[in-house]
């Protein structure tokens, strides 16, 4: 007798206190070779389709792979197949599904279309679309279900013109869609990111008589907020008349990963208020993430105490999510402690706080937490690897990013490119370029990520001329750029004021429909501004619909000033404001500069003031240039000292040359002395600071 089958006997025995009372009767010296009546060939499949039902999956699996070959004496009724096959979707587990196709391929009674079904479905959750796609094709009957099993995988899969083009076939067959096909083509057209065929699919779910259905009008609310169509999805919401669990779920994420926090933890409340009391995890932690994206901890607090009177702080996703919301707000023992709580985390649940704190730029509670997980049994894979590479990102880091290099070779992911791009991205940001360029050149394979990194590194470490040596080398291996490389591009031209190049690349943008493009609009508007050629800067950006972007408006208001067009810049400044821009460093750049141009001094200072205190801008050395020039310009050269004496920087040369001209214009010898001194400790070889010296004389 095999093991095999005594395992199989075991578990026969061993579960008949909750299968039915037949097995009970089952002698206990019977073995499974010498099951040939048909009571016996009853009890077994009894036994498995009981163990499905009470969700004991991997039991019910493990007694299936204890039989021998399907005979006329011993074989599976078709509702024990669709047990089986059902037990296999909910562990995804593909390589059961294909063994359990294999062994009703060998069954004597040929499967019904109802059977394969459930193949289908199988197939659709274990991942596999191709061998749910195979099956479909030879299948002798199919049925609205067998259209939607596929319809629902393909879906699932990232399949998405597949699963219309499917859709599209039901119509022509002359069946009516129900709504479990139409819910799962609105969730296709989602993910093509096609508006217009979304509206179209919500005009046939409105024409449709299953279009009234909440499961396709909550699909449509998760299509339209997938698509940045927020109010069409509030819209639709608004008009379901009995919303589940699911409706305020994918509204409250909508809102959630749109950027519209606030409106996500009003629509949590008021899901709460509203009488569904069981949310569930991913309410939970769109909640977590929205407190988290805005820092509201009071609220987010609030919420982790209801989490924890629904039982859910245990749980994966909830639990994660509520590390992740204490983590970005600065409470790391209570991101660790929540995250201690979660029940046996796996490895997304490892990689989720990984992430996190990588992200934070936390290196050191990233290797701790790195060391925990590999002592919890829990082994990396390449994600893991990125997450441990992202966390280091300055000089300080360099030898960790090392040792993640070396450990990432012995484990194997030397070929990995997603690694590779990860270490590319490490040594760009901690070594200098000709490290990074090195790693490069080593690098076996490499994707248009690789080349942008590349192109970002040049530029970061000022050398934009070598963005154009590897554009062209770029060209030659036919890469097709995408919007962060022409971003790259834009930035390197406005740096070098290439505007006859920045006009091609605006041309090329146009050709390949990018220059809708968010980026590729800025980039657009930053390098015509950095060129000077204001006027075509100027018009890009009143044609934007939408001007909720910070970077386009400091562009122009910075461009304005640089070109001494002070009048211009400080009237945008004020119309950003009035608009609800929140300024931000490069705004506030133009604004002193634009200042300092036609002598608006007690005006700049208090916009100085006004930066840290109302906008929570820190000032820059670059600010502080500006200050010094500003009063340095109006002859206030005692504040201008006093105020260099005052702030967090060392001076650098720019700094005292602007009091060393000022000193010349407004004839103070005194300052002008100590300038040029200063001026000789940063530079011995300095000629203007020794022709101020010798003018003293």
């Amino acid at each position: 007798m095999t093991a095999g089958f005594k395992h199989c006997q075991r578990l026969l025995f061993s579960t008949s206190s909750t299968a039915s009372s037949s097995l009970r009767s089952l002698p206990p010296s019977l073995s499974i070779p010498t099951l040939k009546s048909q009571q016996q060939q009853q009890q077994i499949n009894d036994l498995i389709s009981s163990l499905c039902k009470q969700k004991r999956y991997r039991e019910a699996l493990r007694t299936f792979h204890s039989l021998p070959p399907p005979s006329p004496h011993l074989h599976l009724y078709p509702s024990t197949y669709g047990h089986l096959f059902l037990a296999c979707s909910h562990l995804r587990s593909l390589p059961d599904a294909r063994l359990l196709h294999r062994h009703l391929a060998a069954s004597p009674a040929p499967p019904d279309v109802v059977l394969h079904n459930h193949i289908l479905n199988a197939y659709g959750k274990c991942g596999s679309p191709d061998d749910a796609r195979r099956l479909f094709d030879a299948m002798p009957d199919r049925n609205l279900v067998s259209w939607t099993s596929m319809i629902s995988g393909c879906s699932q899969n990232g399949r998405d013109l597949e699963a219309v083009e499917l859709y599209l076939g039901v119509l022509r067959s002359g069946l009516h869609p129900d709504q479990f096909a139409l819910g799962s083509v609105v969730r296709a057209g989602s993910g093509l990111g096609d508006v217009e065929l979304g509206k179209q699919l919500h005009c046939h779910a409105l024409k449709s008589e299953s279009g009234a259905d909440r499961i396709v009008q909550n699909a449509l609310v998760t299509m339209y907020a997938r698509l940045d169509r927020i109010d069409d999805a509030a819209i639709v919401f608004e008009r379901i008349a009995e919303k589940d669990v699911i409706s305020w779920g994918s509204m409250i994420a909508g809102f959630s990963k749109q950027g519209h926090e606030l409106e996500a933890l009003h629509l949590f409340k008021e899901m709460i208020s509203s009488g569904v009391h069981c949310p569930n995890e991913f309410h939970f932690g769109s909640g977590f993430s929205a407190c988290g994206d805005i820092g509201i901890i009071e609220y987010g607090e609030q919420m982790h105490g209801l989490c924890a009177k629904f039982g859910l702080q245990s749980n994966e996703f909830a639990g994660c999510s509520l590390s992740d919301m204490y983590a970005r707000c600065g409470m790391l023992d209570c991101a660790k402690k929540a995250f201690s709580e979660i029940e046996m985390p796996d490895l997304v649940s490892w990689n989720s706080i990984l992430c996190g704190f990588s992200s934070l730029g936390l290196s050191n509670e990233v290797t701790l937490l790195f060391s925990e997980m590999r002592d919890s049994g829990v082994q990396p894979d390449d994600i893991t690897i990125r997450c441990l590479l992202c966390a280091c990102t300055g000089c300080d880091s360099f030898q960790k990013g090392q040792l993640v290099h070396s450990y990432s070779v012995k484990m194997g992911w030397k070929t990995n490119i997603a690694v590779s791009n990860a270490l590319l991205m490490m040594y760009t940001k901690c070594s200098d370029l000709s490290v990074a360029l090195d790693f490069f050149e080593d690098m076996r394979d490499r994707d248009i990520v690789s080349w942008n990194t590349v192109l970002s590194a040049c530029l970061q470490h000022h050398q934009p001329e070598e963005v154009f040596t590897f554009i062209k080398l770029m060209q030659n291996l036919d890469y097709r750029f995408d919007q962060i490389t022409l971003n790259a591009i834009l930035s390197a031209c406005g740096d070098l004021a290439y505007l006859e190049m920045g006009n091609q690349v605006h041309a090329y943008a146009m050709k390949v429909g990018l220059e809708v493009d968010i980026m590729v609009r800025n980039g657009v508007i930053d390098t015509y501004a950095k060129c000077g050629n204001l006027g075509d800067a100027r018009k890009l950006f009143d044609l934007m619909d939408d001007k909720y972007d910070v970077f386009p408006w400091s562009s122009l208001i910075l461009g304005y000033a640089q070109l001494g067009y002070a009048k211009e810049s400080l009237e945008l400044f004020m119309c950003m404001q009035s608009s609800g821009i929140k300024p931000n460093h490069v705004t506030y750049v133009g604004v002193l500069t634009a200042c300092g141009h036609v002598g608006l001094v007690d005006k700049g200072l208090y916009y100085y003031q006004m930066m840290e205190a109302e906008h929570g801008v820190v000032p820059t050395r670059e600010h502080c240039s500006c200050v010094i020039d500003l009063l340095a310009r109006a002859g206030r050269l005692n504040e201008a000292e006093n105020f260099i004496d005052q702030m967090p920087f060392e001076p650098d040369i720019v700094m005292w040359k602007s009091i060393l001209a000022a000193c010349r214009m407004h004839n103070n010898v005194e300052i002008g002395r100590r300038a040029a001194e200063n001026i000789l400790d940063i530079d011995p070889q300095n000629s203007a600071a020794y022709t101020k010296k010798d003018d003293e004389k």
